[in-house]
């Protein structure tokens, strides 16, 4: 995705300038805002649009939560992978990330394998959608299915995950991060195959391959995309609720670490909890806890 046209309300609009006002430019005719950030052109006009132009459009939506703005042709386009009649059925190994619009924490993302004859031990268990469960309940949890299922778990702690923000987008790490957690686990079952691979799908197929040109993958032709994957195949149920205790381990962990409490999200706390880490050590303790590409980082420093 190269370009992109939103319909933004002024009040997003004077967000944006406001969050990004280091990075603006001299708008065009017509246009009341401006931006440059690292590499994306972003001008908003008059009439509400808002072209961008560039890359790690995505990345820029999902960070500054704009995801609802996109019109229902552009989600289709993100939506658009269909799945064999019965897939449901077949063993799968199924992969998804936690922790990617956190500001705190790591990135985790996990891949588990489902097979058929154990879809419905997985289901009396309790494992679904990780979104209508409590973290309380995820924790009680995911040691049974790490007993139950083979899996594969990989954590990007913040300080390693801005030194790759240096040079890669979001969207291109978690690419990264969930064909070697495929890879991983497809040679920790061998000789056992799976039938299938499915990726909680965070953009399109072709754009996924292009971050991994060069990669060793899985196989393609087994490969499949679809968004809330976790209502398709419980392999990506499982996947999600495995990656989700991760992070708030991880959470836990980096704030016992450093004594500071640091929660979830990216709400106002946050900016809040950021703010008073930068007070007492500056950017690099805040490197060490929070994505600082995120726009909290500059509404921290706002707050100081």
């Amino acid at each position: 995705m190269n370009s992109l046209t939103l319909i933004l309300s002024p009040e997003q609009i004077a967000t944006l300038g406001a969050t990004y006002a280091s990075y603006t430019q001299s708008p065009p005719p017509h246009a009341t805002l401006r931006l440059k950030v690292d590499g994306l052109s972003i001008t908003a006009y008059k009439s509400g649009k808002v072209l961008f132009q560039g890359k790690g459009i995505e990345d820029f939506i999902q960070k500054n939560h704009l995801e609802q703005s996109i019109d229902a042709t552009s989600k289709k386009a993100l939506e658009d992978s269909t799945l064999p009649e019965g897939f449901a059925t077949w063993s799968v190994i199924g992969s998804d990330e936690v922790g990617n619009g956190a500001y705190f924490g790591p990135l985790t993302v996990a891949a588990a394998y489902v097979s058929k004859e154990n879809i419905a031990t997985l289901k009396a268990m309790g494992v679904r959608d990780s979104k209508d469960m409590t973290d309380d309940q995820i924790k009680a949890l995911v040691p049974k299915i790490k007993e139950a299922v083979p899996y594969k778990l990989l954590t990007l702690w913040p300080e390693k995950y801005n030194e790759v923000r240096q040079v890669k987008n979001l969207n291109e790490m978690k690419a990264l991060l969930h064909n070697q957690a495929l890879r991983l686990l497809t040679e920790k079952l061998a000789p056992e195959t799976p039938e299938a691979y499915l990726i909680d799908q965070f953009c399109k197929p072709d754009l996924y391959y292009r971050y991994l040109k060069g990669q060793d993958l899985v196989d393609k032709k087994k490969t499949y995309f679809i968004t809330k994957g976790e209502s398709h195949h419980i392999a990506v149920a499982a996947a999600s609720m495995i990656a989700r205790c991760a992070f708030l381990d991880g959470l836990d962990s980096l704030s016992a670490e450093y004594g500071y409490e640091l929660p979830s999200g990216a709400g106002a706390n946050v900016d809040k909890a950021a703010a008073t880490i930068l007070k007492h050590g500056g950017m690099e303790l805040l490197g060490k806890v929070a994505k600082l590409h995120f726009a909290n980082t500059e509404k921290a420093k706002k707050l100081l």
